[in-house]
């Protein structure tokens, strides 16, 4: 009896197995690119006898497309060109480009260098007449008396230089031998200019007095002022 239901719980154990393997999904082979080991080592062992011929890999195929330098940044001399040209892709030079137009003579440019140009539309005749024609319509205007200051007492200067002709250092006028140097030099300080102390000087007597010391030598102008430059005008 003791046999037969261990006979009995075999059997139900061994279905149990039969049924939970039904049951199990199927695993796929762990390694990629492989089948079961056993086919493996099939393969390998025909190919190390001879018997099958390796397999070979072939090169990939060729791809074809635009090089990188069509659609690559510019370089330096481009990008240098357009910021020279406002931005604007420089000309290229081809066959194929029109002819630039010729100017032939821009607005305001003279061509009075251009020996053709002047010889079809002027003659030595010519200029000799408007040189004549310039010639009498030359006039010379002589020198006349400067105007006196209106409303003013000031001494005109200027007609006191033509009026005399005494270089400077010159002495003429007899002065004190107790002049005294540095009141000389302080008293022509106080002017902003040595045209304004000859004006003063001549106002307050001068040139025959000098009550200021402001001509010691006696040449007639005061804090070293020249004459020279507008007698040079009359001459």
């Amino acid at each position: 009896m003791t046999q037969t239901h261990g006979i009995l719980r075999g059997l139900a154990g061994g279905a149990a197995l039969l049924v939970v393997t039904a049951c199990s999904p199927t695993v796929p082979d762990s390694a990629v690119g492989f089948d079961r080991y056993d086919g493996y080592q099939e393969r390998r062992e025909a190919v190390l006898e001879g018997r099958v011929a390796p397999t070979t890999i072939g090169p990939p195929p060729t791809v074809t497309g635009a090089p990188l330098s069509a659609t690559g940044p510019l370089d330096a001399t481009d990008l240098e060109a357009r910021r020279a040209n406002s931005g604007v892709d420089p000309v290229q030079a081809s066959p194929s480009n029109p002819a630039p137009q010729i100017v032939e003579n821009a607005a305001g440019i003279s061509d009075e260098n251009d020996f053709n140009a002047v010889s079809n539309t002027r003659s030595i005749e010519g200029d000799a007449a408007l040189i004549a024609q310039n010639r009498a319509q030359y006039q010379v205007i002589a020198p006349e008396a400067l105007p006196t200051r209106p409303g003013t007492n000031t001494p005109n200067i200027v007609a006191y230089a033509l009026q005399t002709n005494n270089p400077k250092g010159a002495p003429i006028y007899r002065r004190s031998a107790f002049a005294s140097e540095n009141r000389h030099l302080r008293n022509c300080a106080s002017f902003a200019s040595a045209d304004l102390a000859q004006e003063a000087f001549l106002a307050n007597g001068g040139p025959e007095r000098d009550r200021q010391n402001l001509d010691p030598d006696g040449d007639g102008f005061a804090c070293s002022w020249d004459p020279a430059p507008f007698r040079a005008v009359r001459n």
